[in-house]
């Protein structure tokens, strides 16, 4: 316990799956903690999960004016950041030929574009000896057809965090990736696969995982919390896998 006291993070995404688990986890560890979502429902679950000394906020990543709006009020409640937690992604089905610019703009515009600019906007209010975490995914590491352009954009990502290590550095701040693989969050029931397809993919996943299950969001806020506090503070530009070994089939 209190691994972040005194601390105060942000964390984009954080109102289901890893990154509600991580804000829970997080409070628990002493931290003050800010999270974002898009959903009005999601919203109003998180704030009642995390209690009133969360601070709950829409925030849809691929608009910059809500990404400068998030970080006003983060900074008017807290001052500063110590932990930056860049977490909102959204994954579709993607086959090449079916894909529309609408959905490529949707895409990109979260996992790339609305990252991006949620680290470059930040950077005025992180501390000395912050530490900035990016979630990837092992579908920028592995061949997944259907899904290629969010692999693309999680792979862009991974690029990103390696460059940045070195651009952060001066500033004394450092920044990592965690690379989940198949975890059980809602960011599965919003493939767009019909219901029988959702649910084959799920078993031939299991099947497939050496360790023949889906991890769990609890087990990948762990490793965000590793990387969010100082048992980490000799660690920049790296990615760490959470995902029951299934890259290496």
């Amino acid at each position: 316990m209190g691994k972040l006291k005194g601390k105060t993070a942000l964390i984009t995404g954080g109102t289901s799956g890893i990154g509600l688990a991580s804000a829970a986890l997080f409070l628990d560890e002493g931290a003050r903690v800010a999270a974002t979502g898009r959903d009005a429902d999601g919203l109003a679950r998180a704030q009642e999960k995390l209690g009133p000394e969360a601070l709950v906020l829409e925030g849809d990543v691929s608009r910059l004016g809500r990404i400068d709006a998030v970080l006003a009020q983060v900074q008017q409640r807290f001052g500063t950041l110590d932990v930056l937690f860049v977490n909102a992604g959204v994954a579709k089905a993607t086959p090449l030929g079916q894909v529309t610019e609408a959905q490529f703009d949707e895409m990109a515009g979260i996992n790339f574009k609305g990252a991006y600019f949620t680290i470059q906007k930040a950077l005025p209010l992180l501390s000395r000896g912050a530490s900035v975490i990016v979630t990837t995914s092992i579908s920028g590491r592995i061949a997944t057809p259907n899904f290629a352009l969010y692999g693309a954009t999680k792979a862009a990502m991974s690029s990103l965090v390696k460059s940045l290590s070195l651009a952060l550095a001066e500033r004394g701040v450092r920044i990592n990736a965690i690379s989940p693989g198949p975890i059980a969050t809602p960011i599965f029931d919003r493939f767009g696969l019909p219901d029988a397809m959702l649910q084959a993919k799920k078993q031939e996943i299991e099947s497939k995982s050496p360790l023949k299950r889906f991890g769990t969001p609890e087990e990948v806020a762990r490793i965000a919390l590793m990387l969010a506090s100082d048992d980490s503070a000799y660690m920049t530009g790296e990615e760490i896998v959470v995902d029951g070994g299934m890259s290496l089939t």
